[in-house]
């Protein structure tokens, strides 16, 4: 969603249900939880401020699988509603979501509904279509269904969200049935025809939808399948039913054998035409539409939109090479002609045109005016002239001019008629930023069901339909672009022996690919020359370096590493490539090509070798300096490679940030390294990122990054890496539980390690497999073995590693109970911390600290320590140990005697663990088992015996609980306490 989208009230909260739920303070998204807690805010919402009781809200969530708490598990998914949805210090008596009487009552007055936008737009669209205005009808049904963000409710479960996606789903269809009777009844028959077969393909006994089906088909002329779509019907209902067509399907079938125009289509279409003004006869040199026109609905519409009629109305239409900008614009064309009575004229100005000369503006204009009847004679030579000629020629009149193919404003500009309440459609790859247009429509490659639409045209249905998953990876490998597409479905109609599966093979690789994507003079290749050939040098050099990228989407860093300038030099490039159309801008600061023009910038690339391996090195040099910077290891723990000199990044934190902006391209850039032949750049980028995974809990993205680096660590010229990858690889292990797999990839690092004297990976390996015993149970041999990796790590200056091996030895010691040794373990770890001052290693060691404190009963002290510890922890973006530190935090505030800081502390961790993914994280049920066990204890020292035993209870109930031994021992203890108390 475009953060300018509710400017208008920016702090008001806005929920949206037509789509996936979400919810909005002003541009602001709030997080609001996993799929069960916004079932139950839609249960809340969606009942529109009447009272939900708990049984209503267990039944329509969950239905027939209720938990086991019951109505007592409801609390925890409304407190972390509120705590999203509340402004800050609102208090429950001020917030959206109001306990009473046994349920819940969600304050709807307070909040913007799209749902209830919906009702606004379609109210006012059949208001302005009972007085006639269907103009205004079509804006407010197509403002209606815009709200649409795909399937209402998407992905909610319980059976309450299933009826409600079912019945705004219905109000979906019937809302593009009425808009598509509007098109109906405005002549545009031909326009609605493709939805109404769609639609009535998927619900076809729906008589009312066949009838409107029916009237398109006769508004298009084609009374006969009108005829014959009311023959099948009738058969259709005789046969599976046992009835006749109701009386609106035989009256409009007895009107369309009467050829009833204004039952069918409306009064206007019995109105005889107006007689025409003008006293020459009108031209119209539209050229005929040819091909099928798919998926482009809206931008059809926002082409014929109606405009003022006392000026001059100027659309553009701008997309890269091959997109079908003049199909779109010439259909418009046709469609808008009726309203153009003067005259409908059409100029290719061939600015890429392969083997003819673009035409100059005094051309188009001489050929311009003897199309209106000037003589040879009567035109002038001199550009002025013939502009002023021309528009005084068109001052009186009302024209449709289509200017395709232009290069930039100035050989538009010209052009442009004089008349009131004409209208202008240009064509162009460029964005025309000088041209003063009413509107812009941008046209994007097909998404893939419309690409495969048009290839089932191209093919045949039959053929299309028999290979599906070949369709839908021809249509991809096409990048949805028409010119691509309908090359290779002229492929495939003139090879009748090929199948979709053997063309698809066919293109595999960069140059079968571009080879099979031609057919007599139509290439892909040919037409994204042509954009290119019209780049100046500096843009043609940016376009290549696009085609190295690493990542589907560059930024103005990356492009500025590979073209070796500076990133406001890069943006300008970038920039003036998406002014283009070579390039996209899905989000602000972020670029890609599409698919088959990075395929082109990247053979172009390939052309100049020693250019090409300079741009590689230097992003994969970005990369790699990001994530040395980013990572908590510090400068000292990546000994090998090349030290991040030079870096375009601040600190640590302009480097992560940089970093997220990249999402999960990341184990990408490995992966292109080592396909590359960089095994270097490819081992050493994976090292430099696995701290930030594993931090962030992205654990399958850091494998994905270490696989790909190990495919080709034999041919890496630093010998470290062999060691130093399976030491990665079994920290991924050891965070996601597996001990065993850990304790073998360590293993074999610290026998590698050895044999090459290769001290680091040697502590490292040892620092892991004390961490693996640790975790195992196996507390003795870890003590015994960490001291080594403590003493080592120490010799080589490594403050990372050391603090971590002091702080495994102090857990050993404190789980054996030598408290006292434990403490100055711990002690030590965060004098090296400080040492290495990065807020994750710091929150780690004062955890340590504090954990000490709380089991000698020292609250106080542990509760400052936690609480800078939280603080850090939530600085660094460490989700899962802020969620561990404020559960502990509470049980500070417990001690101490402060329960309500305590209450407030164990479910702001409740709150943070919800962001946590269950799919993804290994600690996520130990975690809430962990902090509901603290807060039922909270709860029962409080006196407060029945929120107690609900909290431990819940504890029992997660999924896999038996696994902890130690929580499900305290949570049972936990309601034995309260039995007796």
């Amino acid at each position: 969603m475009e953060a300018s989208r509710w400017t208008e009230v920016p702090q008001r909260l806005r929920i949206e249900v037509l789509g996936p739920v979400s919810a909005w303070r002003g541009a602001t998204a709030l997080d609001i939880g996993p799929a069960r807690r916004q079932a139950v805010l839609a249960a809340l919402v969606l009942s529109r401020g009447a009272l939900v009781s708990r049984e209503q809200l267990l039944d329509g969530v969950w239905g027939t699988n209720p938990p086991k708490t019951g109505r007592r598990v409801l609390p925890s998914y409304v407190y972390p509603l509120r705590k999203a949805l509340d402004p800050e210090g609102a208090g429950q008596a001020r917030s959206v979501i109001r306990g009473s009487g046994g349920g819940y009552r969600f304050v709807i007055d307070e909040v913007q509904l799209d749902a209830d936008e919906l009702d606004g737009h379609a109210r006012a669209a059949r208001r302005a279509k009972d007085a006639g205005d269907l103009a205004g009808a079509m804006d407010g049904f197509t403002a209606a269904l815009a709200l649409f963000r795909g399937e209402p409710l998407a992905r909610l479960p319980g059976p309450f969200a299933q009826g409600q996606r079912q019945r705004l789903s219905e109000r979906r269809h019937a809302l593009r049935a009425e808009m598509l009777e509007c098109l109906v009844l405005l002549g545009r028959s031909g326009d609605a025809l493709d939805d109404l077969t769609a639609l009535c393909t998927s619900d076809p006994l729906n008589e009312s939808l066949l009838a409107l089906r029916m009237r398109a088909l006769y508004g298009a002329e084609r009374q006969g399948e009108a005829l014959k779509a009311y023959e099948a019907i009738r058969v259709r209902l005789r046969d599976e039913l046992g009835v006749d067509p109701g009386d609106e399907l035989r009256r409009v079938h007895e009107a369309v054998l009467r050829r009833d125009d204004a039952h069918l289509l409306g009064p206007a279409a019995a109105r005889p035409a107006r007689p025409p003004a003008r006293l020459r006869r009108a031209v119209n040199d539209l050229p005929g539409v040819a091909g099928r026109l798919c998926g482009r609905v809206r931008e059809l519409s926002l082409l014929t939109e109606p405009s003022p009629s006392d000026v001059v109305s100027i659309v553009t239409v701008d997309g890269t090479a091959g997109v079908g900008k003049t199909a779109l614009a010439v259909q418009a064309a046709h469609q808008l002609s009726t309203g153009h009575p003067d005259g409908c004229l059409y100029v290719d100005l061939r600015a890429h045109s392969s083997g003819r000369q673009s035409l100059t503006p005094q051309r188009v204009l001489r050929r311009l005016l003897r199309s209106l009847g000037a003589s040879d004679t009567e035109v002038p030579n001199d550009l002025d002239e013939l502009t002023a000629a021309w528009r005084a020629a068109t001052s009186p009149l009302r024209i449709l001019l289509v200017l395709d193919d232009a290069m930039s404003t100035r050989d538009v500009a010209p052009l442009i008629p004089a008349g009131p309440g004409s209208r202008v459609l240009v064509t162009s790859r460029q964005r025309l930023v000088e041209l003063d247009a009413d509107r812009r429509v941008t046209l994007e490659p097909l998404g893939t069901v419309d690409a495969v639409s048009l290839l089932r045209h191209l093919t045949g249905e039959g053929r299309a339909d028999s290979e599906p998953e070949a369709a839908r990876e021809l249509a991809q490998l096409c990048d949805g672009l028409p010119l691509a597409l309908r090359i290779a479905g002229v492929r495939l109609q003139t090879r009748p022996a090929w199948t979709l599966a053997y063309l698809v093979e066919r293109m595999t690789g960069d140059e079968g690919r571009i080879s099979e994507l031609s057919t007599g003079d139509r290439s892909v290749e040919t037409a994204l020359t042509l954009s290119y050939e019209q780049l100046p040098q500096r843009l043609r050099r940016g376009f290549r370096v696009l085609g190295l990228a690493p990542t589907a989407e560059v930024d103005r860093m990356a492009a500025a590493a590979m073209l070796s300038c500076s990133p406001a030099d890069a943006e300008e490039v970038l920039e003036s490539l998406v002014d283009t159309s070579l390039l996209q801008q899905p989000r602000a600061g972020r670029y890609r090509p599409h698919d088959l023009v990075r395929v082109h910038a990247r053979r172009l690339a390939q052309a100049a070798p020693a250019q090409a391996a300079a741009a590689r090195t230097a992003v994969f040099r970005l990369y790699l300096d990001a994530g040395r910077i980013a990572s908590d290891w510090g400068p000292d723990g990546f000994p090998t490679g090349p030290q991040p000199a030079g870096a375009p990044f601040a600190d640590w934190k302009e480097a992560e940030s940089w970093l997220d902006a990249a999402s999960g391209e990341l184990p990408d850039v490995v992966a292109q390294a080592a396909a590359l032949g960089e095994a270097d750049h490819a081992c050493w980028i994976a090292e430099a990122l696995s701290d930030y995974f594993l931090r962030r809990g992205r654990y399958h993205e850091c494998r994905a990054a270490f696989d790909a680096a190990l495919s080709c660590v034999d041919e890496a010229t630093d010998r470290r890496m062999a060691p130093a990858l399976r030491n990665g690889m079994g920290m991924i292990s050891f965070y996601q539980g597996h001990y065993t797999e850990g304790h073998a990839l360590f293993t074999e690092a610290l026998q590698t390690s050895r044999r090459d004297a290769d001290r680091r990976e040697e502590t490292r390996a040892l620092t892991g497999l004390g961490a693996i015993d640790l975790s195992s149970g196996r507390v003795e041999e870890a003590a015994a073995q960490l001291p080594a990796a403590i003493s080592l790590s120490e010799r080589l200056g490594d403050s990372w590693l050391a603090t971590i091996a002091h702080g495994l030895l102090g857990m050993a010691n404190l789980l054996q109970g030598h408290n006292d040794t434990a403490l100055d373990c711990f002690r030590r770890a965060y004098t090296h911390a400080e040492t290495n001052g990065r807020p994750i290693v710091l929150s780690q060691a004062m955890a340590c600290i504090a954990d000490v404190h709380l089991s000698l009963g020292n609250h106080h002290e542990a509760r400052d320590l936690l609480h800078r510890a939280s603080d850090l922890a939530a600085q660094g973006g460490a989700a899962l140990l802020h969620a561990l530190l404020l559960a502990r935090l509470g049980t500070a505030e417990e001690g101490v005697g402060d329960l309500g800081h305590a209450f407030a502390r164990h479910h702001e961790a409740l709150s943070r663990h919800g962001l946590l993914d269950p799919r993804t994280e290994p600690q996520y049920n130990r975690l809430e088992m962990d902090i509901r066990c603290r807060l039922g204890q909270t709860y029962a020292r409080a006196g407060q015996l029945s929120e107690a035993r609900e909290q431990f209870r819940a504890a029992l109930a997660v999924p896999g609980a038996e696994a902890h031994a130690g929580e499900h021992a305290w949570a049972e203890a936990g309601l034995d306490a309260c039995a007796d108390a």
